[in-house]
């Protein structure tokens, strides 16, 4: 199922509608509110400052992705080059693992991670439901049986999740944003929830600097619509720098 098709106002030109947004807004303005021409006038510049100042936020935005995920990966290499080598030795099947995951006005893409769990992890799921430790739509559990010996390891320092740098300069994730969800909890969000897909998803985030798994969906949930009404550029970095001790402790992270 297209997840896009199940939520209003996906667009696949975001400029474009942004544009179109402003135009239709400024029409609405301009013939049921006011008469006076220079009220127009004025409001036509309100309405073009403010789209340029949309665009100019997620330039800089997207920049600052494209800079720190190339640098990212440049030096994480090494690091990646041995994990996928310990994954393969560990257990058999491939050390990247590709999962359906939605984004952006549920735009739905391939989001990679090194793969921590059996190969047989998405069948065994189904056996687990009742054992499940998290509310909500999502699944959770500290003691997995489904995870490798490696994947502790790398869930715990989210190594797991390098491979998503790769994303980011595809341009389907952020390195700061709510995490991607799966179609299946997307598919049980009530409106207000379907509110965290208004913006890219990240690799890191409000959520993942305040507790992670250990945070309740409803929580997780305000953190990510707290990030969205709050989003810049120095937020971003903010968070991006709390994100390292964050994942040095490993709280929350199972």
């Amino acid at each position: 199922m297209d997840v896009r098709r199940a939520i209003p106002g996906a667009a696949e030109d975001d400029a474009r509608l942004l544009d179109e947004r402003a135009a239709r807004m400024l029409e609405i303005f301009a013939h049921e509110r006011f008469n006076s021409p220079r009220t127009v006038g004025r409001l036509r510049l309100l309405m073009v400052s403010w789209v340029i100042r949309t665009k100019l936020r997620w330039g800089l935005k997207r920049g600052l992705d494209i800079v720190v995920a190339s640098l990212a990966l440049v030096l994480a290499a090494p690091l990646m080059a041995l994990t996928a080598l310990a994954i393969k030795l560990d257990s058999p099947g491939p050390a990247l693992f590709r999962q359906v995951r939605v984004g952006y006005r549920g735009r739905t893409f391939g989001c990679l991670k090194f793969r921590s769990m059996y190969v047989d992890a998405e069948r065994r799921r189904l056996e687990l439901v009742s054992l499940n430790e998290a509310d909500g739509p999502i699944f959770k559990m500290k003691n997995d049986p489904r995870v490798t010996r490696v994947g502790r390891v790398i869930r715990k320092l989210s190594i797991d999740e390098l491979p998503q740098l790769l994303n980011v300069l595809r341009g389907e994730m952020s390195l700061v944003g709510p995490r991607p969800a799966l179609p299946q909890e997307v598919a049980e969000y009530d409106v207000d929830q379907l509110g965290r897909l208004e913006v890219t998803p990240g690799i890191t985030g409000l959520q993942q600097i305040s507790g992670r798994s250990d945070l309740s969906f409803k929580r997780w949930v305000e953190l990510d619509l707290q990030y969205i009404a709050e989003q810049s550029l120095w937020r971003d970095v903010e968070i991006l720098l709390r994100t390292i001790p964050a994942v040095l402790l490993g709280k929350g992270a199972y």
